[in-house]
């Protein structure tokens, strides 16, 4: 089911969420969250005629709701393969070591899309019609929050690794994408 979840309509995206099989999880409903908000931005640029950067913010927003959608399966798919490893626990740690290091990269991937989706929504905020602004900001709202489950989903994944650089890193994405939020 993880690489068939995209086209499926709104409620039935919802009902897999909500369903029993633990993919997709947080991590993929984190990033679909940074594309939903990738839309309002892109949208946003596009309402904004007088603004002459607004077709290049537009795309960049577009390309990061295609990395954030992207995110996604790769997500469900990650978490997929730690959960077969941990109930395979055949003495193959390095295995379960690296399943849980995919896990990992895939949210702190999320993590930097939606700090960098934060980053161009307070551009667009500063600079597209007054009218729309609130989408905007809501939209930041949006990335912040993606960034902060995505943080939290790398700690996760890697609580056996004191002092991974990864978790300080999704965690300055994460405080990066909260920032844009007071900018």
């Amino acid at each position: 089911m993880t690489d068939a979840f995209l086209p499926l309509r709104l409620e039935e995206l919802l009902d897999v969420l909500a369903g029993d099989d633990p993919a997709p999880g947080s991590g993929s409903a984190a990033a679909l969250v940074v594309a939903m908000a990738a839309s309002l931005v892109a949208k946003a640029a596009r309402g904004s005629p007088d603004w002459p950067d607004a077709g290049g913010a537009a795309a960049q927003a577009l390309s990061l709701r295609t990395r954030a959608c992207e995110l996604a399966v790769a997500d469900a798919e990650a978490y997929r393969q730690a959960l077969d490893r941990l109930a395979r626990r055949e003495g193959a740690d390095h295995l379960l070591g690296g399943a849980l290091d995919r896990a990992a990269e895939v949210p702190l991937e999320i993590a930097r899309a939606a700090a960098d989706l934060a980053a161009l929504a307070q551009e667009v905020r500063r600079c597209c019609d007054p009218a729309i602004q609130v989408d905007v900001a809501g939209a930041s709202a949006l990335a912040a929050g993606a960034a902060q489950a995505a943080a939290r989903l790398v700690e996760a994944n890697l609580s056996a690794a004191k002092d991974d650089p990864r978790v300080r890193e999704a965690n300055v994405h994460a405080e990066a994408a909260l920032g844009s939020l007071r900018g």
